[in-house]
């Protein structure tokens, strides 16, 4: 597996003074964000054997200290070669994905998580909502009750590791003894020869199942956010909970309204002669529309606040405002009468007819505060 001399610690996003957890923590998000069989990218196995590679350096005290001091060519010149991993058939995907460690496939750990999605509409997100949301999770499988042997065949210990899951290989150099440790390749880290692998899962000892889950979404919930569900992730080792399930959801565009954190805002087109007389218009709310009152000589810029019909404030009390912004439209098109009654008002207003009054955009304004 060959890189190119990038800094290892700027492949896992991780600072220098990293500890070990913090390294394993970063190792772990990458490999399954990245791994082949399950990114799309293009480069997903290039960017998943860099990181590979990384963690192996830097998971060890000793190889971590050789490329601290002497960075690639230290390592070059202390025997380490990055170990070759297959990550082809399903038992390995598991194993990258539900062991501990990827390189240690013999620690416990717990199922992995996985990721779903989910679109509302924006009423439903200030309402509550509930859907049904499909995807394919692992399983243990039931026939060799996660075993990943055939029920009633023997299982040995692997001939190469001796059941350990590991090899170490010992070097010298100039700068020393050189122990590099990896995974078995004969067991994949299992320590366990399968003479006759389970007929269900292939020696897996899990299924891809398609499931669906109730997921029950609170008013208020904001574009992007996710809801985590616990315990219906992949399944893990043997003994060890499954993974979780994040949910994120997607809130599409109303034409109507603009959400702006728990305020809406919308606008309502009043005629000339309704801003100028008054009138009663339906204005559409979260709630349904409404009958709301302008009254004569109603301004464009205008702002009606309906106070606490707004979005609800997520695991908190109260909603926000809803601001209706007056849009006053006036004639595009008169024929002959419309313009000579119009000049004939025009003739008749004086003064008082218009009132000053605030500034359009200083109402503009006001209506953002």
């Amino acid at each position: 597996m060959a890189t190119t001399e990038r800094d290892y610690y700027e492949l896992l996003g991780v600072a220098r003074k990293a500890t070990e957890t913090e390294i394993k923590k970063a190792f772990r998000g990458l490999a399954r964000e990245l791994h082949p069989d399950v990114s799309d990218a293009p480069d997903a196995d290039v960017r998943f054997r860099e990181v590979v590679e990384a963690y192996e350096v830097l998971s060890k005290s000793e190889t971590r200290e050789l490329y601290d001091r002497y960075g690639h060519a230290g390592l070059r010149s202390g025997g380490f070669q990055p170990g070759h991993f297959d990550f082809g058939s399903l038992s390995d995907l598991f194993s990258a994905f539900f062991g501990d460690d990827l390189l240690n496939g013999r620690g416990a750990a717990r199922g992995a998580d996985l990721a779903a999605a989910v679109e509302i509409e924006l009423v439903e997100a200030a309402q509550g909502a509930k859907r049904d949301i499909p995807f394919q999770v692992a399983v243990v499988c039931a026939h060799c009750d996660g075993d990943g042997a055939e029920p009633g065949t023997e299982v040995s210990v692997c001939p190469t590791c001796g059941g350990a899951g590991r090899l170490q290989h010992v070097s010298r150099s100039v700068f020393g003894e050189f122990v590099r440790t990896q995974t078995c390749a004969t067991c994949s880290g299992s320590g366990r020869k399968i003479e006759v692998p389970c007929t269900e899962c292939n020696g897996a000892g899990r299924l891809l199942e398609e499931r669906s889950l109730e997921v029950e979404i609170p008013a208020g919930i904001h574009d992007g956010q996710r809801i985590r569900i616990t315990g219906e992730g992949h399944a893990g080792v043997p003994g060890m909970r499954a993974g979780d399930v994040y949910v994120q959801v997607h809130v599409r565009p109303d034409p109507r309204f603009v959400r702006e954190g728990n305020d809406i805002f919308s606008t309502v087109d009043l005629s000339m002669t309704q801003a100028s007389l008054g009138a009663s218009i339906a204005v559409a709310t979260l709630d349904g529309d409404e009958e709301l009152e302008f009254v004569a000589g109603t301004q464009p810029g205008e702002v009606v606040t309906l106070r606490g019909r707004g979005m609800p404030v997520l695991q908190g009390f109260g909603r926000g405002d809803h601001r209706v912004l007056v849009n006053v439209v006036l004639p595009r098109h008169l024929n002959a009468e419309q313009r000579r009654l119009l000049e004939e008002f025009d003739s008749h207003a004086d003064e008082r007819t218009y009132t000053a009054d605030e500034g359009f955009f200083e109402k503009l304004k006001s209506a953002f505060r």
